[in-house]
Order: C-alpha cells, then sequence, then structure tokens
C-alpha cells in the first residue's frame, strides 16, 4: 500500500518517484500505428468498384513536388485526384505536374486576394461534365477552398475548410462557413447524389484523434465545429470511414510536424470521404494511406462502385 509506505520512518518518497521516472524513461510505451487493411473492392449490395477517388492535403504544392508526391499518386493510379492546402498561384504550379499525362483534364482555385494561400485542385482521367468553383458566396470564395465536378451520375466536391486558428480567431466565420457549406451541399444533394473529400478541419468524436480531453479549447476540436460536423452528417453525409470501420482507434490522417508526433501516432482524422445516403450500397472501401509522406497530412482514397 503506497500510502503506508510512505508514513514508515525514513522512506523517501521523492527518491522512489525519480526511479520510477528513471524506468519509465527507459522503456517509452510503443506507439499503436494504424495498419490500412486490405483494400475492398466490392460494394455491400455485390457491385465491382469502378471509381477511385484520392484526396490529400499537400501542404504546399511546390514542397511537396520535390518530396516526390506525384510517383506516388502514379503508383496509387486513382480515377480522380483532389488537392488541398496547394499554396500556390496557377501561373507558378511546377510544369512535373502541369503536364501529368495521366490527367488530362485539371482544375485549380486558389486564394484571389492572399498568393500562396489556401488552394485547391482536382485532376481527372475522365472529362466531368461540368465544373465550378467557390459555393456561391463572396465572403467565402474569394479564399480558394472548393471546386464540384459534376459526373453523369454523382457530384464530387474537394473542399478545404477554413480552420478556425489560433486563439480561435476565426470560430465565428467558420461557423458561417460551416452553415453556408451545409446548404450548398444540400442544394447539390437535392439534384444528384455527391460525394465531398478534403481537409474538413475537424476532428468529429473522440475516437478521432490521439488526445482529446487536451483539445476542446483547439481548432479543430471545438463543440460548436464538431456540432457543425454533426449537422452535415443530420443533413443526409455519411462518414464513410466510419461507416466501415465504426470502432478503429489511432486511425488519424494529420500529424504536426513537431514533437515527432507521425512517429509516435499522436494525430487527427481531418480529412474525409462523406456520402449522400443514397450512395452507400455503392461503398466499397475507405481507405487512410498513412504511409505515404511528403506533408503533414497522408492521404485517403475512396473505392465505390457508382
Amino acid at each position: 500500500d503506497a500510502a503506508a509506505l510512505c508514513s514508515e520512518p525514513g522512506f523517501d518518497f521523492r527518491l522512489t518517484a525519480s526511479a520510477k521516472k528513471a524506468k519509465k524513461a527507459k522503456e517509452p510505451e510503443a506507439p499503436v500505428l494504424y495498419e490500412d487493411p486490405p483494400d475492398k473492392l466490392v460494394s455491400k449490395d455485390g457491385r465491382d468498384a469502378n471509381m477511385k477517388i484520392t484526396s490529400w492535403n499537400v501542404d504546399g504544392l511546390r514542397a511537396w513536388v520535390k518530396k516526390n508526391g506525384l510517383d506516388w499518386v502514379r503508383e496509387e493510379d486513382p480515377d480522380i485526384l483532389c488537392l488541398q492546402e496547394t499554396k500556390c498561384a496557377e501561373k507558378s504550379l511546377p510544369a512535373e505536374i502541369t503536364s501529368m499525362p495521366e490527367y488530362p483534364h485539371k482544375y485549380w482555385a486558389g486564394s484571389s486576394e492572399k498568393e500562396g494561400y489556401s488552394g485547391v485542385a482536382m485532376l481527372c482521367k475522365t472529362e466531368p461534365i461540368k465544373v465550378t468553383y467557390g459555393i456561391g458566396k463572396e465572403e467565402h470564395d474569394k479564399e480558394g477552398r472548393v471546386i464540384t465536378a459534376e459526373f453523369p451520375s454523382f457530384y464530387l466536391v474537394t473542399a478545404y475548410v477554413p480552420n478556425a486558428s489560433k486563439g480561435l480567431v476565426r470560430l465565428d466565420y467558420r461557423k458561417t462557413w460551416d452553415e453556408d457549406f451545409r446548404s450548398y451541399l444540400s442544394e447539390l444533394d437535392m439534384q444528384k447524389p455527391l460525394v465531398l473529400c478534403g481537409d474538413l478541419n475537424v476532428a468529429h468524436q473522440e475516437i478521432d484523434l490521439k488526445n482529446p480531453k487536451g483539445n476542446k479549447k483547439n481548432p479543430g476540436f471545438t463543440p460548436e465545429e464538431r456540432e457543425g460536423f454533426g449537422q452535415l452528417l443530420e443533413a443526409g453525409f455519411a462518414d464513410s470511414f466510419r461507416q466501415l470501420y465504426p470502432e478503429q482507434t489511432n486511425a488519424y490522417t494529420f500529424w504536426t510536424y513537431m514533437m515527432n508526433a507521425r512517429t509516435k501516432n499522436v494525430g487527427w482524422r481531418l480529412d474525409y470521404f462523406l456520402l449522400s445516403s443514397s450512395l452507400l450500397d455503392g461503398l466499397c472501401d475507405s481507405k487512410i494511406r498513412n504511409k505515404a509522406l511528403g506533408s503533414d497530412h497522408c492521404p485517403i482514397t475512396l473505392h465505390i462502385a457508382v
């Protein structure tokens, strides 16, 4: 009994505590990593996957290209590649990506006010019927955060959702964004089902980040942002990863560059594929490619029968 021990004469509690500490320091806890299981290529209703979409927050397209991000893309070989946080004006895009023959149809959106801020891209093997930029509201659209492509049987929306920022200085703006973005998606969904992918800048539940208790007042895990995500689900969209892996822990898509977080797998799941409920029967798999390096986020991939 520790209390009894401490009351014994001559017992130095500090000594034991520091001895314990020394012992602890010698054996650091082995990180629990997420093993992305083999890809499932058949849907619940027995159809073969015929569409593969990859989404990746590249945290600066030019640096990511230099870190051989495109080699990984060629190996993964999705039908459509969506990128977020490109931080690159269209005139400064590296030739390695603009001349990629695998994706003849390429679409870029960037911030009209701040060069090298925000930005999204969509690269397609097959030409979409129509492509639009933004969500129809100038206050949001000037930051280059959304591209929507219409395909025969669905819409694909890629988004880089605004961060509530340090000190939550943009939390009020984020709440407005969440509401306006949800309306935009709901209107689209009335015309055709949709797939939404990208960095949604929120960990929805405690299972979606390593340290929920310490982050309740930090951007990405405030009650307001989590509630905003919950309302998206209530509006009829499903989180594809949790549909398939409801209890899976330690599955993250973002790790800060600080404190060796990625090696320790101290991360957040901020990147998602959300699907209109009518597409769920065709869902085959939702992958977290956490071995792919080149950014502080890893890519995610969706296999679907459409």
